[in-house]
């Protein structure tokens, strides 16, 4: 007898989001570690160094020139910042996906609500500082998120549930 699979489409995106929002929160837990740990000197010096072939052929290289830009602009307290604010995301997002795979019902409307909030602080963002491509793509992955997520709880709440088996008796024995 063959086994059908009762997944649907949703379900394996959901999967799939799932992975890849843990890779992104284990990608922003390493990078918050390593913002703290680095000398925005050194940074400043490595990406100079980095860049430099490039932009020596090209001095008006769209991306070398941004990246070169930001990372001097780069100071310890944006570090910090920056540093926090990964480690908070990756930390949290590692939370609520851990406790989902692990079947924890209220881990879903906490990973609504927690990627809601950093979605709500994207779009701040970009209307303050100006849309990016980063930022757009990072931002429309999350209204997935989001939307996915809520399909699956709503699914997981229409289900019948099932009884809970009272724990042996572990009375006395004779």
């Amino acid at each position: 007898m063959r086994h059908v699979s009762t997944r649907t489409a949703t379900d394996k995106a959901f999967a799939i989001a799932l992975v890849l929002k843990a890779i992104d929160a284990l990608g922003e837990v390493a990078g918050g570690l390593w913002l703290l740990l680095i000398d925005p000197q050194w940074l400043q010096g490595w990406a100079a160094a980095f860049f430099a072939p490039e932009l020596r052929e090209d001095p008006h290289d769209f991306i070398a020139t941004h990246i070169l830009h930001g990372v001097i602009q780069f100071r310890q307290h944006a570090m910090l910042f920056a540093a926090a604010y990964l480690l908070s995301h990756g930390v949290a997002k590692l939370v609520v996906v851990v406790e989902i795979v692990r079947g924890r019902l209220w881990a879903y409307p906490g990973l609504i609500v927690l990627t809601a909030l950093f979605a709500a602080y994207q779009l701040y963002h970009m209307a303050v500082a100006g849309l990016t491509p980063g930022y757009l793509a990072l931002t429309l992955f999350d209204l997935l998120i989001i939307a996915l997520t809520a399909v699956e709880y709503a699914k997981l709440r229409a289900r019948p549930r099932q009884p809970r088996r009272a724990p042996p008796c572990r009375g006395r024995q004779g």
